[in-house]
């Protein structure tokens, strides 16, 4: 049976900003849990910060009030911004006057941001513990025990020939 994870939007539309400079701040939240992405919005120094704090507090309480409404089982703590976007929305064009009665034009840009928190589920398939069958376990002990009586043999037999070559050339260089 597959679980469907609700989204919770808020939206901000027409916003004197344009979506580059949005897209900066919602760059920083996007993917986090929320209660870190209101921290990050309401500790950066754009001016478009505190409206992205805004949305996102008003995207959770939509969350809220809909988990209320509809008899969901939502965790608020498990919340993170799952889409953030910053779409354009209308310019404005304007008229500068320039040299010699000439007039530059301009545009100032709007945005609509879109928020969008969803609750963050367990994955499927994931193993926090591995159960090795019994047939298994007794298997592996039993070669792990051969390779360990192994192991030391070589070693004590290595170590006593080195020891008797250093001591052969010791002996030749004293003699000598």
């Amino acid at each position: 049976m597959a679980v469907e994870t609700r989204e919770f939007r808020a939206e901000a539309r027409f916003q004197r900003v344009s979506p580059q400079k949005a897209r900066l701040v919602l760059d920083l939240i996007k993917g986090r849990g929320v209660e870190e992405a209101l921290t990050t919005a309401a500790f950066t120094k754009k001016r478009i910060a505190p409206v992205i704090h805004k949305l996102l507090t008003s995207a959770v309480d939509n969350a809220k009030y809909l988990a209320g409404e509809q008899g969901l089982d939502l965790d608020v703590d498990n919340l993170y911004v799952k889409l953030a976007l910053a779409n354009d929305g209308p310019r404005m064009k304007r008229i500068r006057p320039a040299p010699m009665g000439r007039a530059f034009r301009y545009q100032r840009r709007l945005t609509h941001i879109v928020l969008s928190v969803a609750e963050r589920g367990a994955k499927a398939g994931l193993v926090t513990k591995v159960e090795e069958p019994k047939a298994v376990a007794k298997a592996s002990k039993a070669t792990k025990a051969k390779v360990e009586e192994s192991k030391p043999a070589a070693k004590k037999a290595a170590v006593p020939a080195k020891k008797a070559a250093v001591a052969t050339k010791k002996k030749a260089s004293k003699k000598a």
